[in-house]
């Protein structure tokens, strides 16, 4: 019996293995994040939420943009919906499971923000622990 397409992609690069690993990638990617919140007030079309992601920083390039509403798409979390006008009119929005890890997400986002102080005060402990350590280390010959 042979083996699919599919199934030796999945194979090749471990989705077989770990599925939930790569669920939390995409989910949890830069620009996966952003979308998946943006998309919690309101379904948006392709350029609006380009220019709304792109707020947040570094815009998004619409090839990015285009790949990780795709993904975002394949595993059940976000609706294309393609109206046959012309001008093309394509309108993205959060299907029920998408607005569930949306929401988990953004309550993520959330925590981080309001946790940044704390989360900036370790880093500076430990890098002054780092610094007062290579200090030593080289003060001390048989280190």
């Amino acid at each position: 019996m042979g083996v699919s397409a599919v199934e030796k992609t999945a194979r090749d690069t471990g989705e077989a293995m770990c599925p939930h690993r790569h669920v939390l990638e995409h989910v949890t990617s830069r620009w996966g994040v952003l979308i998946l919140i943006e998309l919690l007030d309101r379904p948006h079309r392709f350029s609006e939420l380009r220019r709304a992601v792109g707020r947040f920083g570094r815009g998004v390039s619409e090839k990015m943009l285009t790949q990780t509403l795709q993904t975002l798409e394949r595993d059940g979390f976000v609706h294309r919906d393609a109206k046959p006008v012309i001008p093309p009119r394509v309108d993205y929005s959060l299907t029920a499971l998408g607005r569930e890890v949306a929401e988990q997400v953004r309550a993520l986002a959330l925590w981080s923000e309001a946790r940044m102080g704390e989360v900036e005060e370790a880093r500076e402990r430990y890098d002054e622990a780092k610094r007062a350590l290579g200090a030593a280390t080289q003060d001390d010959p048989r280190a």
